[in-house]
């Protein structure tokens, strides 16, 4: 066992979906490495608790530090004072851009303004005129460039998009914003949701106003439920940034880091954006049944 401690802060919590697969490639990362390694997260998208966590991180003089950055405004000083107390950083996830003023070695994901914008083209592709982007944490940065470039992407091709505010606490009320932005608007054709846990209750939605497959549904990242409504041909695609590799990936350069001082001269690390569809679907889904995809 090697005699490194790392801490992970995210913003999701190890239960969601998506966070879990991350959670997994910590886990097997600490494992391959032989190093000890504590995942954290706020029980909620709180950046004032996750502050928190990053701070009392530090003080506890961790081996090293993985952070996503969803709110660089409520974070960086936290990050800054990790790297100022000499405790090695990498990010993950969300912060890409702000990842290398901020002090950390690499960033390891995707950037968010180009996934969304890929995806607003893969939409309009399909003949999309009219979205709706469906944001459950308005204020993660992350999400909001998601949206943007979605938005961005569809107005070069000619068509609209506004975004559509949802609580995922309470995924009943998401059901029925959707529904209601849905039936306010009849000219709205096509919708993309921000994660699983946003695509559930829009998958809902479509089943209970029999508008499945009237209406073009994607999203971004990956779960059951959403591999298997690509698969039959219900949603278009997802937009894959590997959130296994940006569990495992710092994991072992941190390992690399404290043993040989091995950086990484290019600063982000891209884990995406990849895109699944149904000619793909049924592969991905026997590999994240495993909880790698």
């Amino acid at each position: 066992m090697r005699p490194y401690r790392f801490v992970v802060v995210s913003h999701g919590q190890a239960a969601d979906p998506f966070w879990s697969v991350v959670k997994n490639g910590v886990d097997a990362a600490a494992r391959d490495m032989r190093v000890t390694v504590e995942y954290q997260a706020p029980q909620t998208f709180d950046m004032v608790a996750m502050k928190q966590l990053i701070d009392a991180a530090v003080a506890s003089r961790p081996d090293g530090l993985v952070v996503s950055i969803p709110d660089p405004d409520a974070l960086g000083d936290s990050i800054r004072a990790a790297v100022a107390a000499g405790i090695p950083v990498i990010s993950m996830n969300s912060g890409s851009d702000v990842a290398k003023e901020l002090g950390v070695l690499n960033h390891v994901g995707q950037t968010e303004y180009e996934a969304g914008y890929g995806g607003g083209e893969r939409m309009a592709a399909a003949g999309a005129k009219k979205a709706i982007c469906v944001n459950q944490e308005v204020g993660n940065v992350a999400l909001d460039l998601r949206c943007q470039g979605f938005t961005d992407a569809m107005a070069a091709a000619g068509a609209s998009v506004s975004v559509l505010a949802v609580e995922l606490a309470d995924p009943v009320d998401a059901q029925q914003r959707i529904t209601a932005a849905l039936q306010g608007d009849p000219e709205v054709d096509s919708i993309l949701t921000l994660g699983p846990t946003g695509a559930a209750p829009a998958i809902a939605a479509l089943e209970a106003m029999g508008k499945m497959g009237e209406i073009k549904l994607a999203t971004f990242d990956l779960s059951p439920e959403v591999l298997a409504a690509i698969r039959d041909g219900k949603m278009l695609f997802a937009i894959d940034q590997q959130q296994y590799l940006q569990g495992y990936v710092p994991i072992v350069l941190l390992t690399l880091y404290k043993e040989n001082l091995n950086t990484l001269a290019n600063p982000v690390i891209m884990t995406g954006p990849g895109f699944v569809t149904q000619e793909n679907a049924a592969q991905v889904i026997d590999l994240a049944a495993a909880g790698t995809r």
